[in-house]
């Protein structure tokens, strides 16, 4: 209802001002809402995310189980079961070692020999006789 003492231009302006005005209103709460909302769900997400994050179940064992008793057994069992194939292995290093060291001994005394007659062979790891080819001790 008009007021009396505005004219009829203001009353429609300031009426249709009004209906602005209470629009901004609305919108301005219907903003402020939003962002509570938002802020609530954002709270609730913060909130939630380390009790759904508890319900993982935590096992504390002596490590004596049957299980890892049989894994045990069977680790020993195979370890027995290759001592046969690594002690060859350790030996045949060890000979081929022993080889090669005698080898280099041997041409380090041919090499520094008196006898002018001696040579080292390098394919048959020998100190060989220029004059008769046969293997000689330096």
């Amino acid at each position: 209802m008009p007021d009396v003492g505005l004219p009829l231009t203001w009353t429609v302006i300031e009426s249709a001002v009004g209906i602005q005005i209470s629009t901004i209103h609305k919108e301005i709460a219907m903003r402020k809402l939003s962002t509570r909302l938002c802020l609530v769900a954002v709270l609730a997400t913060v909130f939630v995310a380390p009790v759904s994050a508890n319900t993982s179940k935590l096992i504390i064992e002596s490590g004596d189980s049957a299980q890892s008793r049989q894994n045990a057994a069977m680790d020993k069992e195979q370890w027995n079961d290759t001592r046969s194939l690594r002690h060859k292995v350790n030996t045949r290093a060890e000979k081929e070692w022993d080889k090669e060291d005698v080898a280099f001994d041997a041409r380090d005394k041919c090499q520094q020999s008196a006898n002018v007659n001696a040579y080292w062979e390098p394919n048959t790891l020998r100190c060989l006789d220029r004059r008769t080819g046969r293997t000689m001790t330096p």
